[in-house]
């Protein structure tokens, strides 16, 4: 069994929301401060458990579910562990809004859902599949004040289908991802096409077209990715993708092309998307794989190698005379990597 998250915009009661979302930022603040008292006396830190106890019988003062104040002290916990930090930051006015619940409050009720007494309609965008919805669930806000209910469902994982074919794929910022098949997939820099739009508005002090601007960027990133990583996983019972280190290229002249890429994104939606559908996805090191010859798997004078040959995009190989595309030779040594290779027909060199 896996969870799935399902997403839908929140029609009704935004105003009851927002206000409920400040007296979550109170929860959340007070377990900041008693972390904090006992940094400052040294005592132990309290647990999720621990900061349940201590905020028994504030969910009438404060308007919201006990539920919600419990999973508030929960997450806080979980996530002053996540980041291994002795205190978080305190959620002011210009936190987004966030409101979390206990998976077994939320109830279908038709095209709608019932929390707390109250029946909150939605856009229906796709049908909730039966299961058990979890913990995590939770209702958030977007920079443009849009409510959304995330709904985190408990799946059945799709069977392993037999493999019967794979790809391998390197992913880059010219072409946001080469096939072994040969395909180039054309990156289509949503951030870069909206960048000169951006600017003039934030030069203005545009706020609102700023948020507008950055969701509009975020909306068509996600759809590439998600139509992308679908229509993969359809085609392919096996994909070998490179484990290009985004984090690390974040942080160097690049940072721009490779946040706006979104790899890591990709991959996730990869991973995700083939438990639902039976695929099998794998991250290989990619490591000279421009470099490495597909045809007889030597690494040969002639191949591009150093920062100068970065522009180098078709070389041959000194070796076997087997000619590359750079991109198209890298995805072919990613595949052979993977450990399905013999199943689609790949020799292991």
């Amino acid at each position: 069994m896996s969870t799935k998250v399902y997403r839908y915009r929140v029609k009704s009661l935004s105003g009851m929301l927002n206000k409920q979302s400040r007296a979550v930022n109170f929860v959340w603040n007070f377990c900041n401060d008693t972390q904090k008292h006992a940094l400052k006396w040294r005592k132990r830190w309290p647990t999720g458990f621990d900061l349940n106890v201590l905020t028994t019988g504030s969910s009438k003062e404060l308007g919201i579910h006990s539920g919600t104040v419990n999973a508030v002290c929960e997450q806080y916990a979980k996530s002053r562990g996540q980041f291994r930090r002795p205190c978080l930051r305190y959620r002011g006015r210009r936190s987004l809004g966030w409101v979390p619940l206990k998976g077994r409050e939320l109830k279908r009720h038709g095209q709608a859902f019932r929390f707390a007494g109250h029946t909150f309609r939605v856009f229906n965008s796709r049908a909730l599949p039966e299961g058990k919805i979890r913990d995590g669930t939770c209702f958030a806000r977007d920079a443009q004040g849009n409510w959304f209910l995330n709904v985190v469902i408990e799946v059945a994982d799709a069977p392993a289908r037999p493999i019967h074919n794979g790809v391998g794929i390197d992913l880059g910022l010219k072409e946001f991802a080469t096939l072994s098949t040969g395909e180039k997939i054309d990156n289509p820099r949503h951030f870069r096409q909206m960048e000169e739009k951006l600017a003039t508005a934030q030069r203005a002090r545009k706020k609102r077209q700023v948020a507008g601007i950055h969701t509009k960027i975020k909306n068509a990133r996600s759809d590439f990715l998600h139509k992308l990583s679908h229509r993969l996983v359809n085609e392919f019972d096996y994909i070998a993708v490179g484990n290009v280190n985004a984090k690390a290229l974040a942080k160097t002249k690049l940072a721009k092309s490779v946040n706006d890429a979104a790899w890591s994104s990709f991959r996730n939606l990869l991973q995700f998307k083939a438990m639902t559908h039976g695929a099998t996805v794998e991250e290989v090191n990619e490591r000279l794989t421009s470099q490495t010859c597909s045809s007889c798997g030597a690494l040969p004078d002639s191949r591009p190698n150093g920062i100068a040959g970065l522009g180098i995009r078709e070389w041959v190989c000194s070796d076997c005379g087997a000619m590359h595309d750079r991109d198209v030779n890298a995805a072919l040594n990613i595949l052979r990597r993977g450990r399905a290779t013999l199943a689609v027909g790949i020799l292991a060199l």
